[in-house]
């Protein structure tokens, strides 16, 4: 029982550690995404025809992503500090504006 008891620690253990900071450079990449959705939804759509046994069927489909930051109205550098500072644990090297591949 004892033992079982200590690989269920070592796992908890490993499984807190992979939740861990992440390097600034990885932060700031995943953490653009969240600026984006700040300043607007972004939807996607998809329309398809397929043939099957069945004969030509239309398909298709669409998804928004809606954020909560977006719809509170908050500043995307705002939203983009934050979010490094939180994945990291450091602030980001430059502000969003700097950043390759801001649209804004």
């Amino acid at each position: 029982m004892r033992a079982r008891a200590g690989h269920t620690a070592l796992a908890l253990i490993g499984t807190l550690a992979a939740c861990g900071p992440v390097p600034v450079e990885q932060a700031e990449v995943t953490c653009l995404r969240d600026a984006e959705l700040a300043v607007r939804p972004q939807t996607n759509v998809a329309v398809g025809i397929g043939t099957g046994s069945s004969g030509t069927r239309g398909f298709g489909s669409v998804s928004v992503d809606l954020s909560g930051d977006y719809l509170m109205g908050r500043d995307p550098s705002q939203v983009y500090d934050r979010c490094v500072q939180r994945r990291s644990g450091q602030p980001p090297r430059r502000p969003l504006t700097q950043q390759p591949g801001w649209t804004g």
